[in-house]
């Protein structure tokens, strides 16, 4: 694998990781950075939910030349989703369970990483080429409804969803969205096996609502399911692919879908001391194997090629990497549920960040800060 003379490669590698995060491709970023390098959109141009790029060999910067991404200053806004396993289903619609936003301001020597809840209650603009109007639902449709093709309804296209799910948190946020990427949950299992699995601090006791102990399916019944459940004790643990998944997609825990995104973030931060232990940007043999076992199961968007946010963010001091959690509550009266809201808190921040402002923010309200 060539890439250049840049160093310190620790430092690239971390940021090649983070900018195609999607729950767990904080970790499959700088294998993904070897392959998919296909995208030659001009530079500079906002997200356009492109088809996913065809494999190329990677491009060896110039020694005469600038290095690929020397014009990206920042900031930086990377839209990073999971989806739902069910994507295989022929015509299953795409939902947003994992949406994550990396944003590294002006001078790129600083990146904050924060989620937003599946069902956060937002504006999402009409969409003509799918057919949508436009209206005010929960986040995890939006993708939903943007990947509607019209005439085709058995063929929903997860690039298309991806573009108003982008409208969507860009409106929320007031952040430009430059790039990102979607991984299925069934890429994210692989990718984890492929790794060799993950240590990481369970900080809850979390019982599996899908999984049984031996890693099967529980059984459907009325109200849920049936049978003996997986458990996650509290402590430091090894998980394996379908453990991390399974882990990191539980919901009806003490704390709900904010304990589970504060999973999905300790998951990538995991994920990315693992890549970086293990050195597998320097082990061709094993970025072959990831890059195999994700397939089709990732799809990058952006407006930049991979390779050239990978080299504008590879002076990042690794200990300048924040993991933010954003604190919500439900919306509604009585059983009638409508979905989340931030806090003023979790709003503020967002206000700080775009102003520049997080730090001074986050240090006044370190309670938002993921430590483990």
């Amino acid at each position: 694998m060539v890439l250049g003379s840049m160093a310190p490669r620790r430092r690239w590698l971390l940021l090649g990781l983070t900018a195609l995060a999607a729950v767990a491709l904080i970790a499959a970023g700088a294998v993904v950075i070897t392959r998919l390098t296909g995208d030659n959109t001009p530079g500079g141009a906002p997200v356009a939910g492109s088809p996913t790029p065809s494999p190329v060999g990677t491009p060896t910067p110039s020694p005469s030349g600038p290095p690929p991404g020397a014009d990206i200053t920042g900031p930086l806004n990377l839209l990073l989703v999971g989806v739902d396993t069910r994507v295989s289903v022929p015509g299953w619609e795409p939902h947003s369970d994992a949406v994550l936003v990396l944003h590294v301001p002006k001078g790129l020597n600083r990146a904050y990483l924060f989620s937003l809840p599946r069902d956060l209650l937002v504006d999402i603009p009409a969409f003509p080429k799918a057919g949508y109007k436009g209206g005010k639902t929960k986040l995890t449709h939006a993708m939903s409804f943007g990947s509607r093709v019209p005439g085709k309804p058995k063929q929903p296209s997860t690039a298309q969803g991806y573009e108003l799910l982008r409208s969507t948190v860009s409106g929320y946020t007031g952040l430009r969205i430059d790039a990102g990427a979607v991984l299925t949950f069934n890429g994210f299992d692989r990718l984890v096996d492929e790794l060799g699995g993950v240590d990481i601090y369970v900080d809850q006791r979390v019982e599996s609502l899908h999984r049984r102990p031996d890693g099967k399916y529980r059984e459907p019944a009325p109200g849920g399911y049936k049978g003996p459940q997986q458990v996650y004790e509290k402590g430091e643990r090894h998980l394996n692919g379908w453990q991390a998944l399974d882990y990191a997609r539980q919901r009806y825990i003490t704390g709900g879908d904010y304990a589970r995104q504060r999973h999905q973030q300790q998951l990538i931060r995991a994920m990315t001391r693992k890549i970086l232990d293990e050195g597998l940007a320097k082990q061709p043999e094993r970025v072959d194997k990831v890059v195999s076992a994700l397939g089709d199961t990732l799809v990058y968007v952006g407006g930049r090629r991979i390779v050239d946010i990978a080299y504008a963010l590879s002076g990042l001091p690794e200990n300048r990497f924040t993991l933010v959690g954003l604190p919500g509550s439900g919306v509604g009266k009585g059983s009638a549920y409508r979905g989340e809201q931030l806090t003023a808190e979790g709003r503020t921040f967002l206000t700080e960040l775009r102003a520049g402002r997080a730090d001074a923010y986050l240090d006044a309200h370190p309670k938002l800060v993921v430590k483990n």
